[in-house]
């Protein structure tokens, strides 16, 4: 038996740690593996890093599943730096000065964050943003800290920004170029970026040259612009860029590009054959690539070639490096932004089509060729649904369609837009760039039985990366298993394999109280952000506790956390309850006195209600206190719940009027107030066929006939407006309400998560005839029950916000910062028509320092 091939890694980051993997699965013996990590900790996933501020940990960041440094010929050095190669001895020598001979030696040094050479640039709370050991720092210095600027507007300063925004710092972006993340997007992309993330409460400074760092007098720092403007701040994060490590490749002569790099061929090889790069520190074809995808790319290439130097039978010919695709999709402080092939449409004769909804802020841009037959790259931000679809087809070059730019625009008649079938890709079709994973992968997994998406993930790594691939690999998934002939599950996640009615009926049948017992029961792991909320909503329908509770408040979404919708300035809004529209004129001047003394924006909706606008976090108890006082309730505005029942005048006051639908709205409303459903609910009551209150355009809607009430359901207003049915007609007052008991909790019961009552009965197996069936017909026998459900519901009502005021547990959450009682001062109004509205990023930097009610623009 020959000696085994002895191998030394320089690096243990992501794309280190891949090289590892691939080599186990290619030679688990016959290799002799020494790896040398400069930290004090194996990979961790440093795509992920600004989730440590958002309460992961360094094991929940890690890349090394357990036992892997474990296994033969395999040895992990930790706090171990390389420091020279001796190329004609071929061995490493340590910082520690031991030494290590090689067969091969592969660098995977990774990249060095960029600091400008700015004076000041090495004082005390500057920092870098690359390392965990560089998250510990910045949360150290952030707890005494109340402002903080990251230097550089690409996708690293973007992550850095929502780390200082989590931590509670008032939060600024500078940045030299004229636009964010100027190599992914156009200034059309830009413009709608910035809009996007400085009304999330982040300062963005565009075209700004830092030239020296200072003492400041409110602040620890000044940072001095080359034109002449100041900005202050108690701590810096550098995050303008990487420079490849190389530093040993220029020592030992191996080749290194004018701005750095180590030059490599197609097999990853440098200028020395036993030599390998790969990831950042490499540079092939003139190119440095940033991106984790590519560099996993290269660590496949390498671990081939370094496996083929192993004796062995029926060896394929090595695959080879040959570039990568740059495109890329990311949700940048929740904010979906992708950038996809020529984003820039350099390709000469290329044409572009654009779509941009500044007031939604969403902007779309598709490059394709000069015939129009192919997509050649594109832009997206705030909406990156489509990126999939337009991945695959330029990946693939498949043909668009004879419109391609309905592929970007928004479906207005509510039609469908063009969309790519799984059944249209090619077997060869790339799925997961970050893993080489191709459609035939999965489809022959899926075959082989991965029918769950966590299966397939261990069978194929598809998804288990930067995790973009999961929808298109879950469709085809589904589309497999239709295939051969398999019942396809609707598991609500990872968590949970069971969907969202399954779930529900654990719940009540097993009177489950708390997330831990229900996943501790039927589930595993630590939840998420789907199967959370969604836990938190059945809980409120069938127990109807408060959902801030101790055990609850975790589970929510930022709505239902504050009790409020946040709104686009990160201010919230204030919605009390006016039950069918009817108000008193003792309550209106209530709203009045309110929205005076707090300088609130005031508006009637389309749903009969008053909503106040612009309470900072830390107003909203001290408001709520006032209005409960007067006896206002919550709306639930911020929750998927009953929101409004409107209502005409009816036959109270109308000469047209069949019915009182002012007392028939009250008492809807009043009835089903608080009650937590998969998505939110619309109603309404018309006195007449007239339908002033435009009851069929809602979740269920009430119309008065000579004969009684008609009961129409499923409808709804919205992007996609779609008419309610009739139900049942000519009722009484008593079967209207026990037809509505039975409608919502069968609704409750068997929806799926987020899903409006309209979807719900599309997809609800016999349509309008079987809902018939069982709400007027109690054909399932269980009318009682989901009428004796919802009475329950009913007798447990309390308003939330009357809750909230009285529990000083839950009051202690409304503040602006985990750090300090103060106000945000980045919320900047000015005035417009004699109310206040947000500023605009142009204004708020006209006013910065003034306060918050600034004069008008």
């Amino acid at each position: 038996m020959s000696d085994p091939l002895r191998i030394v890694v320089v690096g243990n980051g992501m794309v280190g740690q891949k090289l590892l993997e691939e080599l186990a699965e290619r030679r688990p013996s016959g290799l002799d593996i020494t790896v040398l990590c400069e930290e004090p900790r194996p990979a961790y996933d440093r795509v992920q890093l600004s989730s440590f501020f958002s309460g992961k940990t360094a094991e929940d960041l890690s890349l090394v599943p357990p036992g892997f440094f474990e296994r033969d010929g395999l040895v992990l050095r930790l706090n171990a730096k390389a420091v020279t190669i001796d190329r004609s001895l071929k061995q490493v020598t340590t910082s520690t000065g031991e030494t290590l001979p090689y067969d091969k030696l592969v660098l995977a040094t990774g990249s060095y964050p960029f600091v400008p050479p700015v004076p000041g640039r090495e004082r005390p709370d500057c920092f870098v943003y690359r390392t965990i050991e560089d998250l510990e720092a910045m949360t150290e210095a952030g707890g005494r800290s109340k402002v903080g600027v990251v230097v550089g507007g690409g996708l690293l300063g973007l992550e850095a920004a929502k780390a200082l925004k989590d931590m509670g710092l008032e939060t600024h972006v500078v940045e030299f170029a004229p636009r964010l993340m100027a190599v992914q997007v156009d200034d059309g992309g830009g413009r709608v970026l910035r809009q996007k993330i400085e009304a999330l409460g982040v300062t963005v400074h565009t075209q700004k040259n830092t030239v020296e760092i200072v003492d400041g007098e409110a602040r620890r720092h000044a940072m001095k612009f080359a034109d002449d403007s100041v900005l202050e701040t108690d701590m810096i994060v550098f995050s303008a860029g990487i420079r490849p490590r190389d530093e040993l490749a220029r020592a030992s002569e191996l080749g290194v590009g004018p701005r750095g790099g180590i030059v490599i061929d197609n097999h990853c090889r440098t200028l020395d054959d036993d030599i390998y790069a790969i990831g950042e520190c490499a540079l092939w074809d003139g190119k440095i690539y940033g991106l984790v995808a590519p560099g996993y790319e290269m660590a496949r290439v390498c671990a081939a070639h370094i496996a083929a130097a192993v004796p062995q039978e029926d060896a394929d010919e090595p695959p080879q490096f040959t570039g990568a695709d740059m495109s890329t999709k990311l949700k940048l402080m929740g904010v979906d932004v992708a950038s996809l092939g020529d984003a820039h449409a350099a390709t000469p004769g290329a044409r572009v089509c654009v779509y941009t909804d500044e007031r939604k802020q969403v902007y779309k841009k598709l490059v394709v060729s000069e015939d129009g037959k192919y997509v050649l790259g594109g832009v997206l931000i705030g909406d990156a649904e489509a990126y999939g679809t337009l991945l695959q087809m330029m990946l693939n070059r498949m043909e668009l369609p004879p419109e391609p730019e309905f592929l970007i625009l928004p479906s207005g008649d509510g039609a469908a837009r063009p969309a790519l079938g799984v059944d249209a890709l090619p077997d060869t079709a790339q799925i997961c760039s970050c893993n080489n994973v191709s459609k035939a992968t999965i489809c022959a997994a899926v075959r082989d039985g991965a029918h769950s998406i966590g299966k397939l993930k261990t069978a194929t790594k598809a998804g288990t990366s930067c995790g973009g691939c999961v929808p298109l690999t879950t469709q085809l998934m589904k589309a497999e298993m239709k295939r051969c002939g398999l019942s396809v599950n609707n598991h609500l996640c990872e968590h949970f394999p069971y969907s969202r009615q399954e779930l529900y009926h654990l719940i009540r049948v097993g009177r489950i109280e708390t997330f831990d017992e229900l996943i501790a029961r039927h589930g595993r792991g630590r939840g998420c952000d789907i199967c959370k909320p969604a836990a938190a909503s059945i809980f409120a329908s069938c127990w109807n506790e408060f959902v801030l509770k101790k055990d609850k408040a975790a589970l929510q979404d930022s709505n239902d956390y504050f009790l409020a919708n946040i709104q686009k300035d990160g201010t919230y809004s204030i919605v009390p309850r006016i039950a069918g529209g009817e108000i008193t004129p003792e309550k209106l001047i209530v709203l009045g006195e309110v929205a005076k003394k707090y300088r609130l924006y005031t508006k009637i909706t389309g749903g009969q209600r008053i909503d106040l606008f612009g309470a900072q976090v830390h107003q909203l108890p001290l408001i709520w206190k006032e209005l409960v006082d007067a006896g206002f309730e919550s709306g639930h505005a911020y929750g998927k719940a009953l929101r409004t029942v409107k209502s005409c005048v009816g036959s109270t006051w109308c000469r047209y009027g069949m019915l009182d639908s002012v007392s028939m709205a009250l008492a809807i409303e009043n009835r089903y107030k608080g009650l937590r459903a998969p998505h939110k609910i619309k109603s309404a009551v018309s006195g007449c066929t007239r339908e002033c209150a435009e009851a069929q355009s809602k979740d269920f809607g009430v119309i008065a006939t000579e004969k009684g009430w008609n009961l129409y359901v499923c409808g709804n207003g919205g992007m996609k407006p779609r008419h309610a049915e009739l139900l049942a007609g000519d009722l009484d007052d008593e079967t209207l309400i026990r037809y509505i008991d039975r409608f919502l909790m069968f609704y409750i019961r068997t929806a799926d998560r987020l899903q409006r009552t309209s979807v719900w009965r599309d997809n609800l197996e016999g349509g309008l005839d079987y809902l018939k069936d069982v709400v007027v017909h109690d054909k399932l026998g269980i009318g009682a029950e989901l009428e004796a459900e919802m009475a329950q519901v009913v007798g447990s009502y309390a308003c939330e916000w009357k809750k909230a005021i009285e529990s000083p547990e839950v009051l202690r959450r409304f503040r602006s910062f985990v750090n300090s009682d103060a106000p945000d001062s980045n919320v900047v109004f000015v005035d417009e028509r004699n109310q206040i509205r947000p500023a605009t990023p142009e204004e708020k930097a006209r006013f910065k320092g003034v306060p918050v009610i600034a004069e008008s623009a």
